[in-house]
């Protein structure tokens, strides 16, 4: 439903190193949530980019000189055309961490809401009207399963 993925190299010049971002990509479609019988239609857009998500770390690994990459991050550095060794051979020092919004999880959401015309009936859902959290150009959609944020209460 939402995801996010990162992949990194580590890099040097001299004495200092740094990681350089290879991809970066999120990934997401139109979502129900559902709370107290209650249904709101949640709409990310990419361009222009109308959210701003915090997702919990799922999954990270990495590679380098002494550590060969993970059959499952080969595959996924050659879905990218990234090579996984260097000129000698050698496995380049690479990271990759991604998060994931599943079907079922428990998340928090905050926007704007307005109220929409339904064109089509959904399942299960009796009323000709549904909510969607939408934005500005001040206030995006937030998205996240941090857990700290899931009984966060306004004052």
């Amino acid at each position: 439903m939402f995801y996010y993925i990162k992949i990194e190299q580590k890099k040097s010049n001299g004495k200092n190193s740094y990681w350089k971002t290879l991809i970066e990509e999120e990934r997401f479609q139109d979502f129900f949530i559902e709370s107290n019988g209650n249904m709101v239609i949640i709409k990310p857009t990419q361009h222009p980019k109308n959210y701003k998500s915090h997702l919990v770390i799922d999954k990270k690994t990495s590679s380098g000189t002494f550590n060969n990459p993970t059959p499952e991050f080969e595959s996924l550095l050659k879905k990218y055309n990234i090579d996984s060794t260097g000129y000698f051979g050698f496995n380049k020092t690479l990271r990759y961490k991604e998060g994931i919004i599943e079907i079922g999880e428990t998340i928090t959401v905050a926007g704007i809401v307005k109220w929409k015309n339904l064109s089509e009936p959904i399942p299960e859902y009796n009323y000709s009207k549904i909510a969607t959290l939408e934005s500005d150009v001040k206030q995006k959609i937030i998205i996240t399963d941090l857990p700290e944020t899931v009984n966060f209460k306004r004052h």
